[in-house]
C-alpha cells in the first residue's frame, strides 16, 4: 500500500438545478490513516463520493483514485471499495449469491466471497435472502462487497448506522486495522462519537466546499483553546467578576461556568480578589461534536426552528 492509492478531489463543481452542491471542493485522501468525512446535511458529501465513484459527472474539477479517474480503472472493486447504499440489494438474492456476482464482474475467486463473509460475520447468513436481512446485516454485507476485491482504499458512507453496540466495536476494529495496512480509507458519518474513536483526520465541509481539513487531535486541541470550566457555589458572583477582569462568560450548569479569553492564573486572580470561591478549575475537553458543531455553524442549510423562535 503507498501513496498511488490516494483519493485526490480538485477544485469539484457540480449544481443541479438552482442548487450548487460543490463549489470547489477539495482535499486528498491519504494512505495509513482513517479520514473522517463530515458536514451538514446538503453540504455535498454525498455528491462528493458519487462524482468519485463516477456516478455523477462534475460540471468542473477531478476526482482521482491512485491518480486515475474511478471509471477507467480496470476491475475498479480491486482499486476502490465502497459502500453508499447499504439497502440496494437485489431482496431475492443470497447474501452469498450477491457477492458470487459481484465477483463474477471482477474476476475474482468464489473462495474471497466466502472470505469475506466469515470476516464481516455473516457466514451464518450466507445463504438467507437478502430481503429478510436486518440494517445492521445489510451494512455488514455491504462492507462484505467492500472488501471483496482486497482494495487499498475504501470509501464508506455512514458505515455505523444500523450496527449494534457489539457492531459498532467490531467496525472500529476494522476501520483502525485497515488503515493500519496502509490503506487509505475514507469515511463518512454523522455519529461524531464514533468518529472521535476511529478517526486520525477529519474534512469537514459546508455548502459544497472545504471548512477544515485537519488532524482530529489538531482540531480538538484549537476548538478548546483558551476554554476553561469553573465549578463555583456562587456563580452570578464568579461571572460577574471575571466578565470586568474581560472574559467571556457562559453558564454551563447549576454550579458550572465556561469561561474564555482569561488564563487559568488569571481566573484565580480575580476571583480571589473579590472573595469568591471556587471548587473546581480545568481546561475544558472538547469533544469532537462539539468541534464539528462550531465549525459548520454556518454552513447548515436546514435547521429546524422551536416554537418560540417561529413565533417570534
Amino acid at each position: 500500500m503507498t501513496d498511488d492509492h490516494r483519493i485526490e478531489i480538485e477544485g469539484l463543481r457540480k449544481r443541479f438545478g438552482a442548487t450548487q452542491a460543490l463549489d470547489g471542493m477539495t482535499f486528498t485522501v491519504r494512505p495509513g490513516r482513517v479520514t473522517g468525512f463530515v458536514g451538514p446535511n446538503g453540504a455535498g458529501k454525498s455528491t462528493t463520493m458519487r462524482v468519485v465513484l463516477g456516478l455523477d459527472r462534475p460540471d468542473a474539477g477531478t476526482a482521482l483514485v491512485g491518480g486515475r479517474p474511478y471509471r477507467t480503472l480496470d476491475r475498479p472493486l480491486c482499486h476502490l471499495g465502497s459502500l453508499l447504499d447499504a439497502g440496494a440489494l437485489q431482496p431475492g438474492r443470497t447474501a452469498r449469491n450477491h457477492l458470487l456476482w459481484l465477483a463474477h464482474t471482477q474476476g475474482l475467486p468464489v473462495g474471497r466471497v466466502d472470505q469475506v463473509l466469515d470476516r464481516v460475520g455473516l457466514a451464518g447468513a450466507a445463504r438467507r435472502r437478502t430481503g429478510g436481512f436486518s440494517l445492521g446485516m445489510r451494512q455488514r454485507l455491504g462492507i462484505a462487497a467492500a472488501l471483496l476485491g482486497d482494495p487499498p482504499a475504501l470509501l464508506l458512507d455512514e458505515p455505523f448506522n444500523g450496527l449494534d453496540p457489539e457492531g459498532i466495536r467490531w467496525i472500529r476494529s476494522l476501520l483502525t486495522s485497515l488503515a493500519a495496512q496502509g490503506r487509505t480509507v475514507l469515511v463518512s458519518s454523522h455519529l461524531m462519537g464514533e468518529l472521535q474513536d476511529v478517526a486520525d483526520h477529519l474534512v469537514v465541509v459546508g455548502r459544497g466546499r472545504v471548512v477544515a481539513d485537519t488532524g482530529v487531535g489538531e482540531l480538538l486541541a484549537r476548538v478548546s483553546r483558551g476554554r476553561v470550566t469553573l465549578r463555583t457555589s456562587e456563580p452570578v458572583a464568579a461571572g460577574a467578576a471575571l466578565v470586568r477582569a474581560g472574559a467571556v462568560v457562559r453558564v454551563a450548569g447549576a454550579d458550572t461556568l465556561g469561561v474564555q479569553g482569561l488564563t487559568g492564573e488569571d481566573i484565580v486572580t480575580a476571583l480571589t480578589a473579590v472573595g469568591v470561591p471556587f471548587a473546581e478549575l480545568a481546561a475544558h475537553r472538547v469533544s469532537l461534536e462539539e468541534a464539528y458543531l462550531e465549525l459548520t455553524r454556518d454552513d447548515v442549510q436546514y435547521r429546524a426552528t422551536d416554537d418560540e423562535e417561529a413565533a417570534r
